[in-house]
């Protein structure tokens, strides 16, 4: 289990690299107004620098990656019902990526911005639940339909 989680982890990082960049590069075209923002200007005040902003921003983009995608073997617990492997999940990246949100200022530093960052965190994770488990449900059913048929 172990090295299944350390494997996806490894796996994910660079993921959660990619989509980081994708979303500085989308939000720049937004806002940017011809310039690339790359990282908030908050982060680069503590960190000193624009460089070493944007390093930190990676390597915590990595972390958030790795932490979705290791946290998946949740998902593979046969013996824990649906509702404990979705509760249990939903925590493990809650608790894994909130403290990297905050810190990389993606969210506003007050209880509004908390509220807001779990509210925007909450309807994306339910949506992609969602679409998961719709998908996953009409494949079994026409499984299901086919066993039927052939009198399994």
């Amino acid at each position: 289990m172990k090295k299944k989680i350390i494997m996806r982890a490894l796996l994910g990082a660079p993921i959660g690299l990619a989509i980081s960049t994708i979303i500085s590069i989308a939000i720049s075209y937004a806002l940017g107004g011809g310039s690339y923002r790359a990282i908030v200007p908050e982060l680069a005040a503590d960190c000193g620098s624009e460089l070493s902003a944007v390093t930190l921003q990676a390597l915590c983009s990595l972390l958030y990656g790795a932490a979705f995608a290791g946290a998946s073997v949740i998902w593979e617990r046969e013996e824990w019902s649906l509702t404990k492997m979705t509760l249990t999940h939903l925590l493990v990246c809650s608790l894994a990526t909130f403290p990297i949100a905050y810190c990389m200022y993606w969210m506003e530093h007050s209880v509004s911005g908390v509220l807001l960052y779990f509210g925007v965190f909450l309807m994306i994770y339910a949506a992609i639940w969602l679409g998961q488990y719709s998908s996953i449900k009409r494949k079994l059913d026409a499984i299901n339909r086919k066993m039927s048929e052939k009198n399994f």
